[in-house]
């Protein structure tokens, strides 16, 4: 089994940043994909950004492309968002995930709690 909980969430202005972390534990998650989810209030989940275990692929959702970065410490079984430029509509609960494959399509057997993100204009 895999624990993931996320962190580095809270409250900035447009234009600010921020950095969410999710540390896994219970074995090790350096062979899994993995993702960053949001899900705004009355929106359907999306996909924001992964990457795949040796850190050779990243997708990037549009709308987030040039200003979200996700990177990976295999070392210490974390993954990373760091969020910069945020606007209003960025805010979401995130959600960390592993699995064989992150995409919208598949299912992916490990989730964090979520972390809040809130950006006001």
């Amino acid at each position: 089994q895999v624990q993931l909980v996320e962190s580095g969430g809270g409250l900035v202005q447009a234009g600010g940043s921020l950095t969410l972390s999710c540390a896994a534990s219970g074995r090790t998650v350096s062979t899994f994909a993995m993702g960053w989810f949001r899900q705004a209030p009355g929106k359907e989940r999306e996909l924001v950004a992964a990457i795949n275990w040796s850190r050779t692929f990243t997708y990037y959702a549009e709308s987030v492309k040039g200003r979200f970065t996700i990177s990976r410490d295999n070392t210490k079984n974390t993954v990373y968002l760091q969020m910069n430029n945020l606007k209003p509509e960025d805010t979401a609960v995130y959600y960390c995930a592993a699995g064989d494959v992150i995409s919208t399509s598949t299912r992916i057997p490990y989730w964090g709690q979520g972390t809040q993100v809130t950006v006001s204009s």
